[in-house]
């Protein structure tokens, strides 16, 4: 298994506002943890099929979140309030699921793993 360490992108920090210092470090300090918890995934797992399920795991998490954070943009805009950090938020977790698919043992392991989880969870073709 390769080495998987994610990073905040440069441009997501650079958008951000003048006071938004401390919103970059927090992002830097969330994919610290991340990358940690990645990093101990990696050692554990016996083979690639574990490591992408637990990594699954944590791109759902992603997931979850990046939606929770899609769903302030409107209701800050409503209230009359800038969404710019619920939307660097939510693009800061958009872009680690994308750096996670872009290691190309992980993305076929990732989809291999969502397609058992579907089946899983009692979705087949049929059932359509």
């Amino acid at each position: 298994m390769d080495e998987i360490t994610l990073g905040v992108p440069e441009p997501l920090l650079e958008s951000l506002p003048e006071d938004g210092a401390g919103a970059g470090q927090d992002m830097q300090r969330a994919v610290e943890g991340y990358n940690q918890r990645i990093d101990a995934i990696l050692a554990d797992a016996d083979d690639d099929a574990e490591a992408a399920g637990a990594l699954l795991d944590i791109i759902e998490h992603f997931e979850s979140r990046g939606r929770r954070f899609d769903e302030f943009v409107p209701e800050l805009r409503a209230w009359g309030q800038s969404p710019i950090y619920a939307i660097a938020w939510r693009n800061l977790y958009a872009d680690l699921v994308a750096q996670l698919y872009e290691h190309d043992w992980l993305a076929a392991q990732l989809d291999r793993e969502r397609t058992v989880r579907l089946v899983e969870d009692g979705i087949r073709l049929s059932d359509a």
